[in-house]
């Protein structure tokens, strides 16, 4: 199916590794062009010479809202539009609120939560003022729609993401500019790496799933490429949830 971004310019934050990694593959494989951000030099330069001149690395750090909303012009600076922005940086902290200090929680509600906004700010500016349309794709999380022990500051922060979503949503459809979420539930990634490290912890976690499986990160990347492209044009305001069944089993 032809998505028909060729030639469009995308954002991808916490593009390094893991999902956004997979993000930017599946949308330099539909054609589009990319500026992949996050605070691993190395790894976002390895993931450009994947595709030399159509991914454009940029070290950024979450927590400096002013380097976020630049994304927006570098990636007009360096492929001359700005299409759509993927939020899918963030940090999930864990531990017991009452032994955590709410700086913690402070920070993470500063990259999962006001760094999408920032972003998201910016980039509708330009599409505003240029009256042209635009797709943000908010990454939350499953954690996001069912709080977990553990990661209350990250579930706070996703669910706030959902909402920010549909009050973009809601906000900007005047100015054809689409907010839509996924919330992917566990995957096979850095983030899980514990979990594999034990035969029957992992048993126990895969028990959870009805599909009996993690996620594998090129399986998000075609419904990214998607929520971003002209063809989802009448979605706005929605939460893909991508869990192998986990939220509608509780």
């Amino acid at each position: 199916m032809d998505l028909a971004i060729a030639g469009q310019a995308v954002i991808v934050t916490g593009a390094s590794r893991g999902l956004g990694a997979a993000m930017v593959r599946s949308l330099v494989a539909e054609g589009a062009n990319v500026v992949a951000a996050a605070r691993s030099r190395e790894a976002l330069d390895a993931l450009a010479a994947e595709a030399p001149g159509r991914i454009h690395p940029v070290t950024c750090d979450m927590r400096d809202r002013e380097a976020v909303a630049a994304l927006a012009d570098a990636s007009i600076e360096t492929f001359g539009r700005l299409d759509a922005v993927v939020n899918n940086a963030g940090i999930a902290p864990a531990g017991r609120l009452v032994e955590t200090d709410l700086s913690v929680m402070e920070e993470t509600l500063a990259v999962n939560l006001l760094a999408p906004a920032a972003l998201a700010q910016a980039a509708a500016r330009h599409w505003i003022a240029a009256e042209v349309a635009g797709s943000v794709v908010n990454i939350a999380s499953t954690s996001g729609l069912k709080g977990k022990a553990l990661l209350a500051g990250y579930s706070a922060s996703k669910g706030a993401m959902m909402r920010l979503t549909e009050a973009l949503a809601g906000e900007w459809a005047r100015y054809k500019i689409r907010v839509n979420t996924i919330a992917p539930g566990a995957f096979e990634t850095d983030a899980q790496a514990a979990v594999f490290e034990d035969a029957a912890t992992l048993d126990a976690r895969l028990r959870k799933i009805p599909l009996r499986r993690m996620g594998s990160p090129d399986e998000i990347g075609p419904l990214t490429a998607y929520l971003v492209s002209p063809l989802s044009g009448f979605v706005t305001g929605a939460c893909f949830v991508i869990d192998g069944g986990e939220v509608a089993k509780l």
